[in-house]
């Protein structure tokens, strides 16, 4: 029964260990910052720094903060292609990536946990195949805002009129919509994924009951599947 006493720290070096330690506690605030949405960098601190670059480049005007006419006739002259191109990209891209976030969850605890109890392979796959669906949820609305787009004509100042540029942010919306879902889908079925293999390497029993949470938040990509499919349903480029 032997205690190891604590070296006793004169205050000279009392003073040189603090700011170290300072330093450590800086870093680990950042890195939490860096891997967590909830910090306030991630709410407070990065829309304060757009501010303040907005301010430093004087956007449209040097007299004002912000020249609001300036912004709005930069948004009208956007033509609605360009719109339209963004929606079906974010819709694919972001559906892509919270599957490939959800599959490297998941796989990783499946393959961390079969090489221990290798029964849980075939069984745990189900979470690999519901990640992969959120990809195809967002091919699928892409595919579908792609044959929306059709050809349109420009007005007399080369501005286009506004069924066109409904139809573009129509389908911009439904692209974010989709996009977003997807994304969080993806993030959702990773995750769950990951437990339930995780606890069914424990436990067997517990395999189905988990797997009934896991599609659950599979169909939370669904909803914004519906929704984006709607949204873009009365797309109309002409009068």
């Amino acid at each position: 029964f032997f205690v190891q006493a604590r070296p006793r720290l004169s205050a000279s070096s009392r003073r040189l260990v603090s700011p170290v330690c300072a330093t450590r506690r800086l870093c680990g605030v950042a890195g939490v910052a860096m891997t967590s949405l909830t910090h306030p960098v991630a709410w407070i601190y990065a829309p304060l720094a757009l501010a303040w670059i907005c301010f430093i480049i004087s956007v449209g005007s040097p007299e004002r903060f912000i020249d609001w006419d300036w912004l709005w006739l930069l948004f009208r002259s956007t033509s609605p292609y360009f719109w339209s191109a963004f929606g079906v990209a974010f819709s694919v891209g972001m559906s892509v990536l919270g599957a490939a976030w959800g599959i490297f969850a998941t796989g990783s605890s499946l393959m961390g946990a079969a090489y221990r109890v290798p029964r849980i392979v075939s069984k745990n796959l189900i979470s690999i195949i519901f990640c992969e669906a959120v990809a195809i949820y967002g091919v699928i609305v892409a595919i579908i805002l792609q044959t929306k787009i059709e050809p349109a004509q420009q007005g007399a100042e080369g501005l286009y009129d506004m069924y066109a540029m409904y139809s573009g942010f129509s389908i911009f919306g439904a692209g974010v919509t989709c996009g977003f879902a997807n994304l969080v889908c993806g993030l959702c079925v990773g995750i769950v994924g990951s437990s339930c293999a995780l606890s069914d390497a424990q436990n067997s029993a517990l395999f189905v009951k988990i797997l009934v949470v896991e599609i659950f938040g599979s169909a939370l990509g669904l909803f914004g599947v519906i929704v984006g499919i709607i949204m873009c349903g009365n797309v109309k480029w002409a009068a």
